[in-house]
């Protein structure tokens, strides 16, 4: 299961989605997310299902890498999906114990189980075509007409990045623990809730430890080499938007007009 959160993973390519201007598809992902919110029928996420299949394919990311994203939020797919249909108001078509299943709680439940979905793999497309120094310099630059008002611009893109691009290191390290764990003996499989919770201390305990420790690497690492925040920074690579940029962000606002259409 660890093994399947690709979350801040970057698969290096040469597809057109690779080469869009980073800033583009940053804005590009935040208005595929606000899109999601403003549908209102299975109509709308039959556009979404087919806009985000091509995108996929152009960008040639494997699928598997898509299903593996989903993977480690079944338990919250599921959750959400029997909270909403045991306990959202209308006909009931089923009863299980003293809980009702009502026609108004499956629909909500499948249409918010589909937006959840489409909400990773929107992400995902985001972090697997863009590297972490280039999603850096991207929100930077889409920050910097807030500095104005007194936003740190380079702190907040530097956080982000480095937060994304140590899940892997942290899966991979949690990964490590676990078979070390096992190794000696430890069970992680048996025993009620609680135990398992108790049986879990074992591992967070060196993630914790390593964690901090990796922090610190990494600040002596930055400030070996000189590193003294944005101010007067500058970029081996110049992000310049081209015509394929415009294309993109194109045929995305025709994609949200089709959307706003389908809630009639």
């Amino acid at each position: 299961m660890i093994k399947d959160i690709t979350i801040g993973q970057y698969l290096p390519g040469d597809s057109v989605v690779h080469r869009l201007d980073p800033r583009i598809k940053i804005i590009l992902s935040t208005i595929y997310v606000i899109d999601l919110f403003l549908i209102n029928s299975f109509l709308g996420y039959l556009y979404v299902a087919i806009f985000t299949a091509l995108v996929i394919l152009i960008s040639k990311i494997p699928f598997k890498y898509i299903f593996k994203s989903l993977k480690p939020i079944l338990w919250i797919l599921i959750f959400t999906g029997v909270l909403n249909a045991f306990l959202t108001p209308g006909n009931v078509v089923a009863k299980v114990g003293p809980f009702s299943v009502t026609d108004k709680g499956l629909y909500l439940a499948a249409f918010m189980v589909i937006r959840i979905i489409f909400l990773i793999v929107g992400t995902s497309v985001l972090t697997l075509t863009t590297s972490p120094i280039a999603l850096t310099d991207g929100i930077e630059l889409l920050l910097n007409p807030f500095k104005k008002i007194g936003v740190p611009a380079h702190e907040l893109a530097m956080m982000m990045t480095i937060a994304l691009r140590f899940i892997p290191t942290l899966i991979d390290e949690t990964d490590k623990i676990i078979k070390a764990q096992k190794a000696r003996g430890a069970d992680f499989e048996s025993g009620n809730i609680i135990n398992r919770a108790k049986n879990l201390i074992p591992i967070l305990v060196p993630l914790f430890i390593n964690s901090f420790r990796r922090a610190d690497e990494l600040a002596l690492a930055m400030e070996a080499r000189c590193y003294r925040g944005g101010e007067g920074r500058t970029r081996m690579k110049q992000f310049n938007i081209n015509k394929n940029d415009y294309l993109a962000l194109t045929v995305m606002l025709l994609f949200v007009v089709i959307s706003i259409l389908s809630r009639r």
